[in-house]
């Protein structure tokens, strides 16, 4: 019997936690009635635990317990899935605020526990009885003064959450009118219950889920999902201060339901129920934060249709209306997007769905490339296969379109036009409008930044001569094609005199020249 949670313990209890509700997924997933009957609560706590126990994994087995701690609330964190998973990652960020710098006993696992629930429900928006949300409280009024050992404190947590369980259909009706516990208090009382298994090492046989007395069961005459209820989930991790973040909750709170926020110290967990994915994603743009492994969950019954539009279609981000109009010469539906900016996110949505059954999208910009997916994200939910490249330059989507072929299967096309963007190297010249450090060294306004593959390469003082010192770099004994696209502040000749020089040294490769327009850069180029 331990006397303290120390490192090894925790490593234990998170694998336990997770192995046990992977045994008991399909079970707690019956249970699923709330907040959207879609049947995937208990999954989503075993994927959450999971993620957490193989961040412990990843340490050296001398790590401390504040290494420890933080790594497994990190873990599930970063690793949280559905409204429950987010709800449980806050928990153990609670513990791990007391349990990080004490010894790990008794009276402080009940200070764990205590400031587990208040984290919790302090995420939640609108926080709901006879969820986990309740029994966690339970759980907390009944150990938070609790002066005995660790043994004690842990098996009372265990049988306060199993009680507390059972009178979650007595605090919500949704769950007495079904028949059931709370799917997320269920796999709760299952963590909690493994943590009293490890420190007692009393291990019980299987897990000890409630059975429904029905399965909820969508049907015709019974919808997967409350009439008038958002239609998707989204979720996404969001680097963002906490100024950011209060306005965030406000603007999500407006859109939708289950809103739940976790985290801290710029990384946080995001997870709504909305009826416009899009607007949600956009609303951490607008609070000035940074969304990223974005998750669009489509909930059924929504009575949405798919998008009309069938066949093969390719969309493009481009830089400015002349940039654009070369895209859909060569056959793209383009999304134009300020320089230095991000395109809309509904556009991008639009001109997918508008675009076909089938579609690639080119985001021809580190920047863009995080609303691509999200978008992808969103149509795939709608029934639309969805392609994201990484195309990184506007001269990698000109390759990846000169392959396409609508003819193809899509999987087959979508890897041609992968390993076109892949194998065109890409480059700039850049004139300095401002003081800025590079890896190429300080930049003063009016020098000539050369850049190639995204690093700088090189400055100069001559645009010209920096153009043709970026090519020479760039092409190989291997090249085949230089696209040149001409800015719309190239000075005359600029292009010329880099096709020029590549006939003298060069003339086996062929050279392709656009009057891209493009705002900032002169010259663009691609090789490939």
């Amino acid at each position: 019997m331990l006397q303290v949670l120390d490192p090894p313990a925790v490593r234990r209890w998170s694998w336990l936690a997770a192995e046990t509700l992977g045994r008991a997924r399909e079970e707690i997933d019956a249970l699923n009635v709330f907040p959207v009957p879609d049947g995937d609560t208990g999954t989503n706590l075993h994927l959450t635990m999971l993620s957490a126990a193989e961040a412990l994994d990843g340490l050296p087995g001398d790590a401390d317990a504040a290494t420890t701690w933080r790594t497994l609330a990190q873990g599930a964190l970063l690793g949280a899935r559905g409204n429950s998973g987010v709800i449980v990652s806050q928990a153990l960020r609670g513990l791990a605020e007391v349990l990080r710098t004490a010894e790990g006993g008794g009276a402080d696992l009940g200070r764990g526990l205590a400031r587990a629930a208040e984290l919790a429900r302090g995420a939640v928006e609108r926080p709901v009885e006879g969820t986990l949300l309740s029994v966690l409280g339970a759980v907390a009024a009944a150990v938070r003064d609790l002066s005995g050992d660790l043994a004690a404190v842990a098996g009372r947590a265990a049988q306060e959450a199993r009680a507390a369980l059972r009178r979650t259909p007595d605090q919500l009706e949704v769950l007495s009118r079904n028949g059931v516990v709370d799917a997320g208090a269920a796999g709760l009382t299952l963590i909690l219950e493994s943590l009293a298994a490890v420190v007692t090492g009393s291990y019980a046989e299987r897990p000890d889920v409630p059975a429904p007395v029905r399965r909820v069961v969508p049907g015709p005459e019974e919808p997967h999902r409350p009439e008038g209820h958002p239609g998707y989930e989204v979720m996404y991790l969001l680097d963002a201060g906490d100024e950011a973040v209060e306005t965030l909750r406000g603007e999500l709170d407006a859109l939708g339901d289950s809103l739940v926020v976790v985290g801290g110290d710029g990384l946080w967990n995001v997870h709504v129920h909305v009826e416009d994915a899009g607007a949600a994603i956009e609303a951490a743009l607008r609070a000035g934060g940074r969304p990223h492994r974005i998750r669009v969950t489509y909930l059924a019954g929504s009575g949405r249709t798919h998008p009309a539009a069938g066949g093969r279609g390719v969309v493009a981000v481009a830089a400015g209306p002349a940039l654009g109009e070369v895209f859909e010469r060569s056959g793209a539906v383009v999304v134009r997007r300020e320089p230095g900016s991000s395109p809309p996110l509904a556009a991008v949505l639009a001109a997918i769905r508008g675009a076909g059954t089938e579609v690639v999208v080119l985001p021809n910009d580190s920047g863009a490339r995080e609303v691509a997916a999200a978008a992808a994200e969103i149509t795939r939910e709608e029934g639309l296969a969805v392609s994201v490249l990484p195309t990184r330059a506007s001269v990698q989507g000109l390759a990846a379109l000169a392959v396409h072929d609508p003819l193809r299967r899509f999987d087959d096309d979508v890897v041609a036009m992968t390993e076109a963007a892949a194998h065109t190297r890409h480059g700039h010249v850049w004139v300095a409008d401002r003081e800025v450090m590079t890896s190429a060294g300080l930049i003063r306004p009016g020098a000539v930044l050369g850049v190639i593959d995204g690093d700088a390469a090189l400055v100069g003082a001559d645009l010209v001569e920096t153009a043709l010192e970026v090519v020479g770099r760039m092409v190989s004994s291997s090249s085949e094609l230089v696209t040149l696209l001409e800015g719309a502040d190239a000075p005359a000749g600029l292009a010329q005199a880099v096709q020029d020089r590549l006939a003298e040294t060069r003339p086996d490769i062929e050279v392709v020249r656009y009057g891209a327009g493009q705002g900032g850069y002169p010259l663009l180029v691609g090789v490939e």
